[in-house]
């Protein structure tokens, strides 16, 4: 989450972003804390858990990035509003996804209003 103060409507979600910044941060004594706090909270086997979502996504980031996966143009087109929003053009790889066109860039501004609700769309038709 870029915004930590926005709620996200996940059970104990605080302690578990204050968890997955302090993952990726340089802090040791914010991890211990962090994993003090959820190992509380979600107990050891909810703590391993939650640590290897995490990892997860660390390790999907990075072979992405690694490997160079460009975005494919639906995908660039519905997200081009958070790909800025995200940070996303700084990674290594986003140098393999070419530049959006002129028509491409209109299209998205005329989606923008509608890309969170898209994506949703999206995510609950796979989860089915």
């Amino acid at each position: 989450m870029i915004d930590p103060a926005a709620a996200s409507g996940v059970a104990h979600g605080e302690p578990l972003v204050a968890f997955a910044d302090a993952l990726v941060g340089a802090d040791d004594a914010a991890l211990e804390r962090a994993r003090e706090e959820l190992g509380a909270l979600l107990g050891p086997a909810g703590l391993v858990d939650a640590a290897a979502v995490a990892s997860n996504f660390e390790r999907m980031v990075r072979i992405a990035d690694g490997t160079g996966i460009p975005l494919d143009a639906p995908v660039r087109l519905v997200a081009a509003d958070l790909t800025g929003e995200l940070g996303i053009a700084h990674f290594g790889s986003a140098a393999n996804t070419p530049a959006p066109t002129l028509p491409q860039r209109v299209l998205a501004r005329v989606l923008q209003p509608f890309t969170r609700g898209l994506l949703r769309l999206v995510f609950r038709r796979a989860r089915a």
